[in-house]
């Protein structure tokens, strides 16, 4: 056998090993920052009672706590995702009906 090659699959690409995953390819910092635009800090300390989030919050600040707290970051993401499923129902309802025939 060649040196490497064992019994595991081939790397998929990048954009192949997770799909269906919304969070796939998004930063925490992306998330953080779309989630502080979108609601303002004291909306998002309210929802996710962290004190990064309520006491001078930044990204920065944000980002140093989250990356070492598992519990507080699946809270970001969760509501990250929350956030886009919202999005998405308030957005507008798209058809893809035919355009009507011409009458005549």
């Amino acid at each position: 056998m060649a040196a490497g090659t064992g019994d595991l699959p081939a790397k998929a690409p990048a954009a192949t090993q997770q799909p269906g995953n919304p969070l796939h390819g998004v930063t925490l910092e992306a998330m953080v920052t779309a989630l502080s635009g979108h609601y303002g800090w004291e909306e998002l300390g309210r929802r996710i009672n962290i004190r990064c989030f309520t006491s001078d919050p930044s990204v920065a600040s944000s980002l140093k706590f989250l990356r070492k707290t598992p519990w507080a970051r699946e809270k970001v993401e969760s509501l990250y995702l929350f956030m886009l499923r919202e999005a998405k129902r308030s957005g507008p309802t798209v058809h893809n009906f035919p355009p009507p025939k011409p009458k005549g």
